[in-house]
């Protein structure tokens, strides 16, 4: 009936009626039966016309709050289904929404409104990684230098135009299980003094020792050189047994291939304090500064070098013979200048590095 008439058109006909107007009258004008009349007199006598508009106001606004209510309810059993869910990562919201869907016939815009998460982000369907060339690029790097950590390994791969971001190359790294498990020293708490750093190549060289032994137990030194701007190793002096001359001897050589220094830091050692090396700085005209007794930071270039000679060639292999390690030791070299990045030369080699700021 409420199809066919309004609040308004029932609300005059029981005004009608109540002015005198016959019920059956009415019902055959309207063609209506009479228990439906009596079921609106029973709802509406009384009413005004604007009475029946609020009604029916209040109705729907009734009917709107039993649907908020039913939908809150469902949101909150839905909640509670998944509430056990770790949730934080977008795949793993990618699956609670996609869980609320299929259970709870929730709309995609709801669903994804509940876990927090962008409809772009749900939709995102991640485009396949070319991953397989760097990472088995990465291994062979990792096995052939097993000192490095993914910063170094990151600079040979960058070297070689694979990768870009160093991001990327730590999630490689730590995918495949490659990291460098290293001994943390304990760190001085005494103030240091900065030292000068030199401004040009072939300004400042340092040199000290440093000792190992071979298979028979026989020990062996190796004098390294430094330079103190571009980091290059100048020259490896390797022996069972160096002496100044030998050091003033070895000097001399390197000096024929390249400029000499304006200086050499070294400690007070017996080779560097002897005559052979006065008499040595005194005809090429190089200065030797000498540390202080017991303070190795001032020779801190060239200990940085020892430190990582020994981590990356001398504790990685047993040499047999003196030229087996002479051959080693080469070989380590010429990686350290031209190849291995350097961390405070912007990840660069030593020679790279020294010819860019030619």
């Amino acid at each position: 009936m409420k199809k066919r008439y309004s609040e308004e058109q029932i609300i005059k006909v029981i005004k009608e009626h109540e002015a005198g107007a016959k019920v059956e009258d009415i019902c055959r004008r309207l063609g209506i039966s009479n228990g439906t009349f009596y079921n609106w007199r029973s709802k509406y006598a009384g009413m005004e016309v604007n009475e029946a508009k609020r009604l029916r106001e209040l109705e729907a606004e009734n009917t709107k709050l039993k649907k908020l209510l039913a939908e809150k309810m469902l949101e909150t059993e839905a909640l509670k289904d998944v509430v056990f869910k770790k949730v934080v990562k977008p795949a793993s919201k990618k699956l609670v929404v996609t869980h609320l869907v299929a259970t709870f016939k929730f709309s995609e815009r709801l669903a994804c409104k509940l876990v927090g998460l962008s409809r772009t982000a749900y939709r995102y369907q991640p485009k396949k990684r070319q991953d397989e060339p760097v990472t088995a690029r990465l291994k062979e790097l990792a096995i052939e230098y097993p000192r490095y950590g993914y910063l170094m390994l990151h600079g040979l791969l960058k070297r070689e135009g694979l990768v870009k971001n160093k991001k990327r190359t730590y999630r490689l790294y730590t995918e495949q299980g490659l990291q460098v498990r290293t001994k943390k020293r304990k760190k001085l708490t005494r103030p240091r003094a900065v030292m000068d750093a030199p401004t040009a190549v072939n300004q400042r060289w340092s040199m000290d020792f440093v000792s190992d032994q071979l298979a028979n137990g026989r020990r062996f030194r190796v004098l390294n050189i430094v330079d103190d701007f571009s980091r290059e190793i100048v020259g490896q002096l390797i022996s069972v047994s160096i002496s100044g001359q030998q050091v003033a001897r070895f000097l001399s050589q390197i000096i024929e291939t390249r400029n000499r220094p304006d200086s050499i830091v070294c400690d007070n050692g017996t080779e560097f304090t002897s005559k052979a090396m006065f008499f040595w700085s005194k005809t090429k005209g190089v200065r030797l500064s000498f540390i202080q007794p017991g303070k190795p930071t001032q020779n801190a270039f060239v200990e940085s070098l020892n430190g990582k000679f020994r981590n990356e060639c001398l504790n990685q292999h047993w040499f047999r013979t003196l030229d087996e390690a002479r051959y080693d030791i080469e070989q380590w070299q010429r990686h350290y200048n031209e190849e291995r990045p350097h961390s405070s030369l912007n990840y660069l080699p030593p020679v790279e590095y020294a010819k860019q700021v030619a």
